[in-house]
């Protein structure tokens, strides 16, 4: 079996405004891996959250979502080709998302490609995530690119959306990549 780092913060980022004692301890989910550290194959696995209702509501009414399908119960129970009211497809995305984020100081979003909504995901279902690091390659002169795919389960294990963030990752030591960057 192929050894991976750790998925949690094995060093601090230091900061000179809190006490010294305090600065030394590891930030919890916050990786300080580098580009050369990011394990091509590596897969996660979140925790497993159930999609309230009132998170439901108040994620539709940030982003003031008010279709029928997600905020009027007649109409999905009466007119709606589900029966059921769904959780919004972007709520879903961010929750998914949210579940294997790691907040990798090193790292940035660079974008996300082949966003799908497989199947819907109702008020009540149970999700949970699987993060897979799936390649990388340098990009520019002092950060390389990172694809991960995500796949958001509900239940027992049925597929309900995927997708692939894209994201620049610092090199630690970017004298090893001069002449393979294309930027």
């Amino acid at each position: 079996m192929t050894s991976f780092p750790p998925t949690v913060g094995v060093a601090s980022t230091r900061p000179s405004d809190m006490p010294a004692d305090h600065a030394e301890l590891p930030v919890w989910n916050a990786e300080n891996w580098f580009y050369e550290d990011w394990p091509v194959g590596q897969k996660i696995r979140s925790l497993r959250r159930t999609m309230a209702e009132g998170d439901s509501h108040l994620f539709n009414a940030l982003v003031l979502d008010i279709h029928p399908y997600v905020q009027d119960q007649m109409f999905a129970e009466r007119e709606g080709i589900f029966g059921r009211r769904l959780v919004a497809g972007a709520f879903v995305f961010s929750a998914g998302l949210g579940l294997v984020a790691t907040n990798c100081v090193n790292a940035f979003s660079y974008g996300y490609d082949k966003l799908r909504f497989i199947k819907p995901v109702f008020i009540g279902d149970t999700i949970y995530s699987i993060r897979t690091n799936m390649e990388k390659k340098p990009r520019y002169r002092d950060m390389g690119l990172i694809r991960a795919s995500y796949e958001v389960f509900k239940g027992e294990g049925e597929l309900v959306l995927y997708c692939e963030h894209l994201q620049t990752v610092k090199y630690k030591n970017p004298a090893d990549f001069a002449g393979e960057t294309e930027k």
